[in-house]
């Protein structure tokens, strides 16, 4: 090969790098968008933000918050799911998004199997709760009134965790409790405190900042939560019932492996910064709240299986 064969051979060595498409190494080189489906100002709306500051400090490109709401979530995440699959669109939500949202709603575009789990991030409890004056002191005491009269239990819309962790209670119990819906767990708070229900179900961030307004009786857990040492779960008091709202971040289900490798190993740095070690525990969130992308993998396609058995026995789905 000659002297100037030798030099067009390098020159076009060299030049690969730079036509070869960009992947992890790269990633990202301009901003992020990482949208919510669900308003602002509530628990996982914090914990986004301060994750999506710690990626933009990681990867000096911003990471940017979108609220897109509407259809109980179906919008947003509809919305993620239709991106594409280049790691500049991503999801932060809770995993019943892929186990109940596509059964109760007709068309909603995407199912469980549209995105790919970065990180588990936030473990949301919930709380059995009653008013100060109420006569129940255990969640024994519930059920075994509802053998003679079943009592009014508030909670969000029918799907929703709050609803799904009253009914569940109900029906492993094999009694029946009336539910009330609410749109939200500060509408419903006034509804138990103001005395229109005997009960309710509801996050244990909500119930916490209720403060001395109510009285949690038990919560919805495999363990009891370290803020409430003293409060025993529903389990310990003979009930198999722990329904628990845990998610975190998703890609597109096609984004290169390369690049959902980055942003998991991001995401394990974002949720030990002192910030949102701090803001976890502040929203009473359970140990187990982070988990790497093959356990939320994992628990993720159980939760599919388990919220649609759960459906099924309550009616809401065929």
């Amino acid at each position: 090969m000659t002297v100037a064969k030798h030099a067009f051979a390098a020159a076009l060595l060299a030049a690969l790098p730079l036509s070869a498409p960009a992947g992890a190494q790269s990633y990202p080189e301009r901003s992020v968008d990482v949208v919510l489906p669900y308003p602002a100002g509530g628990g996982i709306d914090l914990l986004v933000r301060v994750m999506a500051e710690s990626y933009s400090a990681q990867f000096k490109q911003p990471f940017v918050v979108s609220n897109r709401t509407g259809a109980g979530g179906a919008i947003g995440i509809g919305y993620v799911a239709r991106a594409a699959a280049d790691g500049y669109t991503l999801l932060f939500a809770p995993a019943l998004a892929y186990s109940v949202l596509p059964l109760l709603q007709t068309n909603v575009g995407y199912n469980d199997k549209s995105f790919a789990p970065i990180c588990q991030a936030f473990e949301n409890q919930m709380a059995l709760i009653v008013r100060l004056d109420s006569p129940y002191k255990t969640a024994r005491h519930i059920v075994e009134a509802a053998k003679t009269k079943p009592p009014a239990f508030a909670a969000t819309a029918p799907g929703t965790i709050t609803h799904l962790a009253g009914a569940a209670l109900a029906e492993t119990a094999k009694v029946q409790f009336n539910h009330v819906p609410f749109r939200g767990d500060a509408e419903l708070m006034g509804q138990l405190i103001g005395g229109h229900v005997e009960f309710a179900t509801t996050t244990l961030a909500s119930a916490a900042a209720a403060g001395q307004n109510v009285r949690v009786l038990a919560i919805f857990a495999e363990r009891r939560n370290p803020s409430l040492p003293d409060t025993p779960t529903v389990k310990e008091q003979g009930y198999d019932v722990a329904p628990t709202s845990f998610g975190g971040l998703f890609a597109p289900a096609r984004v290169p492996a390369d690049v959902t490798a980055k942003l998991a190993a991001g995401c394990k740095t974002a949720v030990e910064t002192p910030g949102y070690v701090a803001l976890a525990k502040r929203l009473h969130q359970g140990t187990g709240y982070y988990a790497d992308a093959a356990a939320f993998t994992k628990r993720i396609a159980a939760d599919v299986v388990e919220k649609r058995q759960l459906l099924q026995r309550l009616g809401l789905v065929k």
